[in-house]
């Protein structure tokens, strides 16, 4: 740093007279000089700092932008970058919205949360606040993921396992209602609660023989629980169609077998003996809330209403 002697008429502020002009404190302006966000031009032969006009509208970026909340890193990284005009800016605003969208998720589902405490019966006010202290605000789903991985029969692909966790694992939703935080909170704890296994078998289908290729089924599975979707959001009953022919034919072809009447006359056995999870698409249904005032169809309803079609079908062979 040089050392010059200066005068009032140079044209150059002392600190004082910048934050003056900036509205700020001289504190503010010399914590903001010693980490180089604001260099001075000079310093007089006493040591005083003396800023140029420019100093002024770096000052007020630099005011603007921890009103945003930004930190003083960040901060720095844009005024740095052309004064704020480059990348840094974009990609610091970005990473702001983000964060603020995080707490106000947050905030809304404390609120949904509080109002789920306040407008209980006093007996039960102990049992939800149990419930909803044991998830996050927001809560994660992380736990639903590890309920269902450790459910799926093994070998299949992450892209498989992928596929049926985005059907199976509802998504928060971003301003929940007093009774979806209970929803969620009862979920949790459904696939929280200690195990021995035996609890949670698995389903036939899943312990078929060294042929089976389980991510052929899931992967028939998906695409029949949409057609089946598509039925119930049109209220239809339970029928034979191209839902159900895709169905039978996840089962059948992952096993190696052919899609025959006396196939599906033991699939339907099968399935109506299977382990039932009704609990959680119920509490899942009650989580992503009714659309258009019908209920959202999961995999448990769309599950249910084809093998509805399928047992009706077998019947009706039978007689």
């Amino acid at each position: 740093m040089r050392e010059v002697q200066v005068t009032a008429s140079d044209g150059l502020w002392s600190i004082g007279e910048l934050a003056e002009r900036g509205g700020v404190t001289v504190k503010t302006v010399r914590f903001y000089s010693d980490r180089g966000l604001l260099p001075e031009r000079v310093r007089s032969a006493g040591g005083h700092r003396r800023y140029g006009p420019d100093a002024l509208d770096r000052l007020r970026l630099i005011r603007s932008l921890r009103a945003l909340d930004l930190p003083v890193p960040e901060v720095r990284r844009i005024v740095d970058d052309e004064a704020g005009a480059g990348g840094a800016l974009e990609d610091a605003v970005a990473g702001q919205l983000r964060q603020l969208g995080d707490r106000m998720a947050a905030l809304r589902w404390r609120e949904a949360g509080l109002r789920l405490v306040q407008e209980c019966p006093p007996q039960e006010r102990a049992d939800r606040l149990r419930l909803i202290g044991a998830v996050t605000a927001p809560p994660s789903t992380a736990p639903l993921a590890r309920f269902w991985r450790a459910w799926l029969p093994p070998r299949m692909s992450g892209r498989a396992v992928a596929a049926f966790l985005e059907q199976a694992v509802p998504a928060p939703p971003d301003d929940p209602t007093p009774a979806q935080v209970l929803a969620f909170a009862r979920l949790h704890a459904l696939v929280t609660r200690p195990c021995d296994g035996s609890a949670r078998p698995r389903p036939a289908a899943h312990r078929s023989g060294p042929g089976f290729r389980p991510e052929v089924l899931y992967d028939g599975l998906g695409e029949a629980y949409e057609l089946a979707a598509a039925r119930l959001r049109r209220d239809r009953a339970p029928h034979p169609g191209e839902a159900l022919d895709c169905f039978v034919a996840a089962y059948a072809v992952s096993g190696g077998a052919r899609d025959t009447p006396d196939f599906r006359r033991q699939l339907a056995a099968h399935l109506a003996a299977d382990p039932r999870l009704d609990p959680y698409w119920a509490l899942t249904a009650e989580v992503l809330g009714p659309r258009d005032g019908r209920p959202v169809p999961t995999p448990g309803t769309t599950h249910d209403w084809l093998l509805a079609a399928l047992t009706d079908e077998v019947a009706a062979r039978a007689a």
